[in-house]
Formats: C-alpha cells, sequence, structure tokens
C-alpha cells in the first residue's frame, strides 16, 4: 500500500497538535516548538503530565496482551495511533500471536510522515494506516485499508488511548463510539483509556484551558461518563480502573514500569478498561 505524503504547508508544525504534545511527554522527537510550548504550559499546572502519557501507554501493551494470549483476538483498529513509539501495539500484538493484523488511524499528517514504522508488520500479520478523523467513522469503517487488512466477519480490538477526550459531547462522542462497536462482530471488544479531573478538579480545568487556547477542543470526563462508552459490552476484570491499576503485573510476574513505587492516582488520572461485545 502506498501512501501520499502530505506537503509542507499541510503539517502546520506552527499549531500545536495533541498526538505530537503526547510525543513530547513519551520523550519523543516527533514534535515541534509549537507542541513544545504548549506541553510545557500543561506540565507546569500538572506535573503528573508524564507519568500519565507512560502509564496510558502501559495500559495499551497490556490491554493488548491480554486481549491476544487470553480472548484469542488477532485484529485490531487503532485510532489516534499518534506519533510512532516502540513498542508499538503490532509490535506487542504480533510478539503474541505473529498472524496479527491491524490498522491505524490518525488525523494529523506528520504520523504518516512516520507510518513506515507502523508499517513494518511480521510477515505472518499485516499493518496499514487510515489518515481520518475519529469524528468522521463511516469514513474509516468505508475504508478501503480497513476492508482489504481486517475482516469484519471476526472479531477486532477497537483501541481508543487517550483519544476521546478530544471529542466533545457537542461532537456525540459517545455515538461515535457506538457506530464503531455496531460495525464491528460479537467477540470484539473496546480497549479504552480517558483522562479525568476526578482527582484534581481545578488542575484539570487549567489543562482544559490550555488546551482550549491552542486551538484543541478537550472534554475530561468522570467516571461514570467513561463508564457509558462501555454500555452494552461486558467489562473483564477489573472494570474501570485508573490505568496503572488495570492488571499492573504481566504474565511472567514483571511490570510494564520501571522498578520503583506505583503512581499516585491523582498523578495518572486516567480511567481506562476493556469490555467485550456480547
Amino acid at each position: 500500500m502506498t501512501h501520499e505524503l502530505p506537503n509542507a504547508l499541510n503539517l502546520r508544525t506552527d499549531k500545536a497538535h495533541s498526538a505530537r504534545m503526547y510525543d513530547f511527554y513519551l520523550g519523543g522527537k516527533g514534535n515541534y516548538e509549537a507542541d513544545r510550548e504548549a506541553a510545557a504550559r500543561v506540565a507546569a499546572s500538572y506535573p503528573g503530565i508524564f507519568v500519565c502519557a507512560r502509564e496510558n501507554r502501559a495500559f495499551m501493551h497490556r490491554a493488548t496482551r491480554v486481549l491476544a494470549r487470553d480472548h484469542g483476538i488477532r485484529q485490531w483498529l487503532d485510532i489516534g495511533t499518534g506519533i510512532p513509539t516502540k513498542p508499538n501495539l503490532h509490535e506487542v500484538a504480533q510478539s503474541v500471536a505473529p498472524d496479527a493484523r491491524i490498522v491505524y488511524v490518525d488525523n494529523d499528517p506528520i504520523v504518516l510522515v512516520h507510518a513506515q514504522t507502523l508499517l513494518n508488520s511480521s510477515a505472518e500479520g499485516r499493518t496499514d494506516y487510515i489518515r481520518a478523523d475519529v469524528n468522521e467513522p463511516d469514513t474509516i469503517l468505508r475504508s478501503p485499508e480497513l476492508s482489504e487488512t481486517l475482516d469484519l466477519t471476526r472479531p477486532v480490538v477497537l483501541s481508543l488511548n487517550a483519544l476521546m477526550h478530544f471529542v466533545t459531547d457537542a461532537q456525540d462522542a459517545h455515538g461515535i463510539v457506538r457506530r464503531l462497536m455496531d460495525a464491528l462482530p460479537s467477540g470484539s471488544a473496546l480497549a479504552l483509556s480517558h483522562c479525568t479531573p476526578d482527582f484534581d478538579p481545578e488542575t484539570w480545568q487549567k489543562v482544559t484551558d490550555i488546551y482550549n487556547q491552542a486551538g484543541t477542543p478537550v472534554q475530561f470526563r468522570d467516571k461514570a461518563a467513561v463508564t457509558d462508552f462501555f454500555a452494552g459490552l461486558d467489562l473483564i476484570e477489573p472494570g474501570i480502573v485508573v490505568g496503572h491499576r488495570w492488571r499492573p503485573a504481566t504474565e511472567d510476574g514483571g511490570a510494564d514500569r520501571e522498578d520503583g513505587p506505583a503512581p499516585s492516582d491523582a498523578d495518572v488520572s486516567l480511567w481506562a478498561g476493556v469490555g467485550i461485545k456480547p
């Protein structure tokens, strides 16, 4: 599959973008001055943002392994992919199931520049990339890259990691998730993480203001609103919990974080869960 690279005028490196700010939080190099300035303002109000980003990434790794290993799922639709950061989702999935297939989706043209890293699949599996916006779910579902890579008659994981807080209620965030899950068959899964103001509302209002001022609308939600994304699904244990509390130990007894004390719930401020479609 050949992907057309965007021209420089479309990259808008002068404007902060959530995917590149997240890359900065993770210590990546795929960000620009506008991203770093906005991210620094967030970090000044909420120093835990770096912990939040790392724990979000660790949740994605664990959820992917559990769904591949314990539930036998071999297909992922990962929306809001962001700048590639090793190990990427397909590398985690294919370490368990080499035949796993993954379609990545992001709306930032900078991510497309790095997409070759995302397309480095195992020989047995396959990956592809769609440049699209989660606010247009039908565009994603009708994409030829999706139908050529995933078999929608078999279970698919809809992976929405730290994405839906960038979709407001006015944009029908819950309706978008329902539309995507409705297109997937029984046995499919929703793996979702979502930042929350529950542990420190004042700080998260400051973070909201910074993102809005940077031109990125956000709506950080409480636990009840995050749980609503899983309506009609069967939550697997331990349900909706703070990200670092979702099955923190790996199968071999290790952990996804460096040795040291676990972070506080307030530092992580991220609800996470996995639900299976009956």
